[in-house]
């Protein structure tokens, strides 16, 4: 074997190593990736079932019920055009409240209910801790 041979041998074991190790990588990600939907989007695709998804939009004004148990949440999310109901049982985020934005991961139902196991709440782009808001408010009053 004359060593140009050698090369393109060794470039193109090079090459097929790379692209199967990229191919069991996306597998095994595949089963990991949450996609987003909207309950729009959920509502015009049909529902993923049996799969971990995001559910996002806004959470529906005088929808949030707690449970006695004191950890079961129900609320709706609305994306403004459709709504879906979610239960959560778990300690909600700080930010989570009505009329304010939540992505839910979770699983829907056969029904078109959706279980989160986990809530991320958000807020606008607007917000400031409070702590920084009094200290910049003091420093401004201060300039000479």
């Amino acid at each position: 074997m004359t060593p140009k041979s050698q090369r393109l041998t060794l470039a193109l074991l090079a090459l097929a190593a790379i692209v199967a190790a990229a191919l069991l990588a996306m597998s095994a990600m595949k089963d990991q990736a949450a996609f987003f939907y909207t309950p729009s989007d959920a509502q015009r695709q049909g529902l993923p079932l049996g799969r971990a998804v995001r559910l996002g939009g806004m959470v529906e004004a005088g929808s949030v019920r707690r449970a006695p148990d004191g950890v079961t949440v129900r609320f709706v999310v609305t994306d403004g055009k459709a709504t879906t109901p979610v239960t959560f049982a778990g300690i909600t985020p700080d930010l989570f409240r009505e009329k304010s934005g939540v992505v839910a991961e979770g699983q829907f139902q056969p029904d078109g209910h959706f279980v989160a196991t986990n809530l991320l709440a958000k807020h606008d782009e607007k917000y400031m801790p409070p702590e920084m808001a009094g200290n910049m408010h003091e420093s401004r009053s201060l300039k000479p």
